[in-house]
């Protein structure tokens, strides 16, 4: 191991902040970035030796490879905690606008909503992961909460509740059962994992995690996220009796006053269920 990763991997082990899937995407980001700094020719580096030159690098580096918006600045989040725990936090611009990097653009009326059939699960080996994306699938869950559920805790009939230690911010939250479709994916969960959860008892988090990445990869899945727009799309459907921007619906500025009232109360609701708190936030997987 080069003694960049070496330093890097070590800084990660020693500032354990945020949740275990924060700490586990921080890790693979910089290991990352470590190897991309290599590529780019910079083969003597340390941890403590990062300057404005090895930042300007990455960016344009990202910027030329066409990344997502929300992907580089994740990215520039994580290269700034870096440089925060060397104590080089001069060494990279307040402003992601100094790299040429747009801000995120969150209305987009342009759907991402992906749905898994049934030759894509088969293609899964594992039957943890298949069942993990099933969740994401039914319940618009996110990939740590599809991953760490319990069934037996969950499950609570009509609705079924998450851990705070599942979610994203910490944030306990229910999610109603509204169809037969959802009670036989927690109906098969349950006999899966029995009292456990879906991550099998001789592996730790983080082991699941890069299988189920490995194996969403091997199948040709990617970007599961799309599972969650999915659900918050048809929840729109349900909840309103017409489709949502995104999927062709009717955009605000066109609607009634009647729908408008009906379209705010959808959206607070769908926004609880995926465990947002503000309305707005709707509007990335809606459209506006």
């Amino acid at each position: 191991m080069r003694d960049l990763n070496y330093q890097l991997k070590e800084l990660c082990r020693k500032n354990r902040d945020g949740s275990y899937a924060t700490q586990a995407q921080r890790f693979s980001i910089l290991m990352l970035m470590a190897n991309q700094l290599h590529e780019l020719g910079y083969r003597q580096m340390t941890a403590q030796s990062l300057k404005p030159k090895h930042v300007e690098a990455l960016t344009r580096h990202w910027l030329k490879a066409d990344l997502a918006i929300a992907t580089i600045k994740n990215r520039m989040s994580v290269l700034r905690w870096w440089a925060e725990k060397v104590g080089r936090q001069n060494v990279i611009a307040r402003s992601n606008d100094h790299y040429g990097i747009p801000d995120r653009q969150y209305v987009t009326n342009v759907s991402k909503a992906q749905s898994v059939n049934e030759d894509a699960l088969r293609s899964i080996p594992d039957a943890h992961v298949r069942m993990s994306l099933e969740l994401q699938q039914a319940f618009g869950l996110r990939r740590e909460e599809a991953i760490k559920f319990i069934p037996s805790y969950a499950d609570r009939g009509d609705h079924m509740v998450l851990k705070d230690t599942w979610t994203k911010g910490g944030k306990a939250r229910e999610i109603p059962v509204r169809t037969a479709a959802q009670r036989d994916v927690l109906d098969r969960a349950h006999r899966l994992a029995g009292r456990g959860s879906l991550i099998p008892a001789h592996l730790m988090y983080i082991q699941q995690v890069r299988i189920y990445e490995g194996q969403t990869a091997g199948a040709g899945l990617s970007k599961m996220h799309g599972l969650r727009h999915a659900y918050a799309q048809q929840r729109y459907f349900e909840l309103t009796g017409w489709a949502c921007p995104a999927a062709n619906g009717p955009r605000s500025r066109a609607m009634t006053e009647e729908q408008k009232t009906r379209d705010r109360e959808a959206r607070l609701t769908i926004s609880q269920e995926l465990g947002h708190e503000r309305e707005e936030i709707t509007a990335i997987y809606l459209g506006r």
